[in-house]
């Protein structure tokens, strides 16, 4: 099940809300893997709750969360916790997170080595051009021993805090989408895992390094003050954290994805 099946479950699961007399519509915000098709798994379920779910599929870090300051949406599902408080405090926003799902374990891939040892002097490493993403990047090259970082409980490190680099790489900060379609270009690309999917990318056959299950970047649901707690967005909650969402994260992503509940 992949995004080119989205629209048409999420239209088939519209028609099911509306023969269950759904009260309510939760248009939500959502990167395409895994967070829509996660969404588009429960759609049906939250019909039968009289919610009926409006997915909006973005694939970037910055619209779902004006969009949902701005109130044109009523959620998102798509970031963990560092990058929203690192967005509200750059932003002035107040979004806040409802629950936390899942974790995306973080990978470093490459098309040029098969090892992180093999990485060439002065090689070209790309991560994430947002502070949280790109600290991610680097904390789990200092944890692999590529790099030393002055910090290493640093979350917003930058090439800067970089305090040994033994084999002088190199490193370019890309906007997070545009990781995979470099891969070819560059020595190692460090990549979040919901575009390491899309890019049929597995990451854990894939990856020559990845974050354990211990991961603190938890992918939240995530809304406004004002609407935190209602009633529908408290069903939207329960949903993407019950058992039927468990067993599908692990059979459809096969430890790509982790539940986190």
């Amino acid at each position: 099940m992949r995004l080119k099946h989205i629209v048409a479950t999420i239209a088939a699961a519209g028609a099911i809300a509306t023969s269950a007399h759904a009260e309510e519509t939760l248009s939500v915000a959502a990167t395409p893997v895994p967070h829509a098709e996660i969404l588009e798994f429960i759609a049906p379920r939250l019909a039968e709750q009289g919610v009926e779910l409006d997915v909006k599929v973005f694939t970037d870090y910055v619209q779902p969360n004006l969009q949902v300051d701005q109130e044109r949406l009523d959620a998102n599902f798509f970031q963990h916790k560092p990058y929203l408080e690192e967005f509200n405090d750059g932003r002035g926003t107040e979004l806040v997170p409802v629950v936390g799902v899942h974790i995306e374990p973080f990978g470093a891939y490459s098309e040029s080595v098969d090892s992180l040892d093999a990485l060439p002097e002065g090689g070209s490493v790309a991560i994430p051009n947002d502070p949280t993403n790109g600290g991610r990047a680097l904390l789990l090259l200092h944890e692999a021993g590529v790099i030393t970082l002055k910090d290493a409980d640093n979350i917003l490190a930058t090439p800067d805090d970089i305090a040994d680099n033994p084999k002088g790489l190199e490193f370019r900060a890309l906007e997070a989408a545009m990781l995979p379609r470099v891969l070819g270009q560059v020595d190692l690309a460090l990549i979040n895992t919901n575009y390491a999917l899309e890019a049929s990318l597995n990451p854990q056959e894939d990856a020559l390094a990845i974050e354990g299950s211990e991961s603190p970047y938890v992918n939240y649901l995530v809304a406004r003050p004002d609407n935190r707690d209602s009633e529908a967005m408290q069903k939207l909650a329960d949903a993407l954290t019950s058992e039927a969402v468990r067993e599908f994260i692990d059979e459809e992503y096969e430890g790509a994805v982790v539940p986190a509940f």
